[in-house]
């Protein structure tokens, strides 16, 4: 019998698309050699281009999923992604509280790609109080930065301003992905202790972007995981979101749109002839 992988969990909604959310975190991590479990928040009927319906499920249905994953697994690193509500979003926290091993990785989605609103009105200031505090690392994008701030970022400058205000803010490390603004580049700045780091990759022109941000969030816990530390893991994560964007592709939809998709999957989709 082969030696087990390390574990991680993702603490996500399930897209029937299997784009974003728990599914794109599970094809993440099976790449990175993590054995993916997962703790659903929320059913979601959704393409790359259309949220239909969420189906929010009961907070207890998801206390009871984690509670016997971390009472029978060593787990070490846990992601969250779409948690819908106020009292999800306080009983990850109280689960963190109560597994203080666990590095958590928390993805604050609040919008989807296609621009449908995926977190209510009161989840916001518990992810505020109770769970941004707790986080290991925080993986907002420009439009949630500015929500968590309050303020616009129009440029790089404010960009690494507002990295370390959040940092500062929530006492944890945060990673300000950057791709939302203007430029041939796309700038991510993590702040934490205090220092800032950039990545910088050349803008990749194509339309996928549906489940970008689970796909990065989940390519870094599955880094940390295996123990890496947080450069590594992020850059590992930058590299393989670049090659998931350059070898996604398009299924024809009912609408006569062409639905764009990440290759989460590159390593096995190469061995297809």
């Amino acid at each position: 019998m082969k030696s087990p992988p390390p574990l991680a969990i993702t603490i996500a909604g399930s897209d029937c698309s299997a784009g974003a959310g728990a599914q794109a975190d599970l094809k993440t991590f099976q790449h990175f050699a993590v054995h993916g479990l997962t703790v659903f928040t929320c059913i979601v009927a959704e393409t790359a281009d259309e949220v239909s319906a969420v189906r929010v499920l009961p907070v207890e249905w998801m206390i009871e999923q984690a509670q016997l994953l971390l009472e029978n697994f060593h787990i070490t690193a846990i992601k969250t992604g779409m948690l819908c509500s106020a009292e999800h979003v306080m009983a990850v926290a109280k689960l963190l509280d109560q597994s203080p091993q666990v590095k958590c990785v928390v993805d604050p989605v609040m919008v989807a790609s296609c621009g449908a609103r995926l977190l209510a009105d009161d989840a916001l200031s518990a992810y505020q109080n109770f769970l941004l505090p707790r986080a290991f690392l925080i993986t907002p994008n420009l439009p949630e930065a500015e929500v968590l701030l309050g303020e616009k970022i129009s440029n790089i400058d404010a960009l690494k301003l507002a990295a370390l205000s959040l940092s500062n803010r929530y006492g944890t490390a945060v990673l300000l992905k950057g791709g939302h603004l203007e430029g041939d580049a796309c700038v991510d700045c993590l702040a934490h202790d205090g220092t800032l780091q950039e990545w910088s990759a050349a803008r990749i022109d194509v339309a996928a972007s549906h489940g970008t941000g689970c796909t990065l969030s989940a390519a870094i816990t599955a880094g940390l995981a295996h123990g890496q530390d947080l450069p590594a893991a992020i850059g590992a994560a930058k590299q393989y979101l670049g090659q998931c964007l350059i070898e996604s592709y398009g299924f024809q939809q009912s609408s006569g749109q062409l639905g764009h998709y990440l290759n989460q999957g590159t390593t096995w989709a190469r061995g297809i002839s």
